[in-house]
């Protein structure tokens, strides 16, 4: 096995799944499964019948297209960007990519070498610490507040000769919260001021609770110096099965990009660029639901917490899909998450995958992914949850 694969811990979530072998569950007490942001329902139908149409009907959606993705999609989604957040995107500065992952994969590898390294704030998100393990760049910690949110100044202190760049995601995986627009430009002026770059993954934007651009980055003439947006169609469209995802970033970068991408997938799938095509020119309106949707699942977990608040539980981040929290008992989070399956009826996962090993946050944080709960299914959740009695 190559040495840097074999060191790199198992995906958390298929790992998590398999705690579900040997367990049943009743109709009446059926298991709530919160362990994953992904939408569990397809497409809406219209989507699907546009994709089916152009499956059946165009050649194209079935040979190589361009490595950087399709002209129209690229085009389109930096007019989408450029109104979002009241900036100035050009298709150039545009590349579509086979999910948000590969997109940051494809930046690390055009920015960082072996023995490199990237400032991750901690809680992490999982795949993007799994990626620089395997790639041979080193993963600096930057553990957060009390309140979630990094802090540029002890990220400047992190920075050394061998630092390329500091990754965020806002809205955040996994604490859910959404980083305000002056800490996001903090991290750009401390990015720009040492000569590295700022990759903010925003693959949650679309279900922020906030009105009006999330930050005013993009309206910095000279943007692509220092910034880089990753984007995804995922769960915006429910588009998770077909990989689509983006980047945002300098022509010269994504031109050392493209090398990556064209080794490893040579171009996004063609329906699936199509679908996020037809989803940007038609379903403004049905997104808009969703979020609506999303940000009362965020409210009835607001509204709901008091319960737990009572017996010792601690609400830490929360928004788009995410809460996190701390729990009351004297045990690891592992551990309870682990007993939470057989004697709760509840999937979700512990700190300790989201965090270094030794981390003591690890042992008392836990995630839970809101997004296919509705308020009743919260309801139940908190039910299952306050009755605990370790």
């Amino acid at each position: 096995m190559a040495p840097r694969t074999a060191a790199t811990f198992a995906p958390p979530i298929p790992q998590a799944r398999k705690w579900l072998d040997g367990v049943t569950f009743s109709p009446e007490r059926p298991l709530i499964n919160v362990s994953q942001a992904a939408p569990v329902d397809p497409p809406p139908r219209a989507l699907r019948q546009a994709m089916a149409d152009y499956a059946l009907n165009e050649d194209a959606a079935h040979l190589y297209g361009p490595v950087l993705g399709m002209p129209e999609l690229r085009a389109a989604l930096a007019e989408d960007i450029s109104r979002h957040y009241g900036g100035s995107v050009a298709a150039a500065q545009v590349a579509i990519t086979s999910g948000c992952n590969e997109a940051f994969a494809a930046v690390t590898m055009a920015i960082a070498g072996q023995g490199d390294e990237i400032i991750l704030p901690t809680p992490w998100y999982f795949n993007h610490k799994m990626w620089l393990d395997m790639a041979g760049i080193r993963a600096v910690p930057l553990p957060v507040g009390p309140d979630m949110l990094p802090d540029p100044d002890r990220a400047a202190r992190l920075v050394t000769d061998r630092t390329r760049a500091i990754a965020l995601v806002t809205p955040n995986n996994p604490c859910g919260v959404e980083y305000p627009a002056e800490l996001v430009q903090a991290f750009r002026d401390l990015a720009r001021s040492r000569g590295i770059r700022l990759i903010v993954d925003e693959t949650y934007r679309d279900f922020d609770s906030r009105s009006g651009p999330p930050h005013d980055l993009f309206a910095d003439p000279a943007w692509d110096e220092v910034f880089v947006h990753l984007y995804s169609f995922s769960k915006t469209y429910r588009l998770t099965g077909h990989r689509i995802g983006a980047l945002a970033a300098s022509p010269a970068l994504l031109e050392e990009a493209e090398k990556f991408l064209d080794t490893v997938t040579i171009c996004p799938s063609q329906i699936g660029q199509f679908g996020a095509l037809w989803g940007l020119r038609n379903l403004g309106q049905w997104v808009a639901g969703e979020r609506a949707d999303i940000l009362d699942r965020r409210a009835a977990i607001s509204d709901g917490f008091g319960g737990l608040q009572a017996r010792g539980w601690r609400l830490l981040g929360l928004g788009a899909y995410f809460a996190y929290v701390e729990h009351p008992f004297d045990m690891s989070a592992d551990e309870l998450a682990r007993r939470l399956v057989r004697e709760a009826g509840v999937l979700l996962l512990p700190a300790t995958m989201f965090v270094p090993e030794g981390d003591p946050t690890g042992a008392r944080q836990l995630r839970i992914a809101f997004a296919n709960i509705d308020r009743a299914g919260i309801g139940a959740l908190f039910d299952r949850l306050s009755a605990l009695s370790f």
